[in-house]
């Protein structure tokens, strides 16, 4: 017998077939989820969006964000083990940028929906 979690039949049946080859494997799903955890936070969105501006040390962030460096610091390990943004160091400080293009169009997309 086949294991099911489902507790109700297709209605259409055709289309549950032709979506369903479609549909990103499970561990891709938790991995968007996760990307989206990560993006869901206004404190992260704030450094992304000054970081897409130009590239900042983690005290300009903090002057420009009213925040600690500590903080800061924490948000940025996050972005940066989420593959958004990258560090470059430079003498005695480490500079923050996006990761790449994607990352600048995720939030332009994302406003832009949210300004319709």
């Amino acid at each position: 017998m086949e294991n099911r979690r489902s507790d109700c039949e297709a209605i259409n049946i055709d289309i549950v077939n032709s979506v369903k080859p479609n549909m990103p494997e499970i561990n891709l799903m938790y991995e968007l989820s996760d990307f989206f955890k990560v993006m869901g936070d206004s404190t992260r969105i704030q450094l992304l969006w000054a970081l897409e501006q130009s590239e900042m040390c983690v005290g300009d962030l903090a002057v420009l964000l009213d925040m600690t460096k500590s903080a800061v610091s924490h948000q940025l390990k996050v972005l940066k083990t989420a593959k958004l943004v990258k560090s470059n160091k430079i003498g005695k400080n480490v500079y923050y940028a996006l990761d790449d293009h994607h990352v600048k169009s995720i939030l332009e997309k994302a406003l832009e929906h949210i300004d319709e």
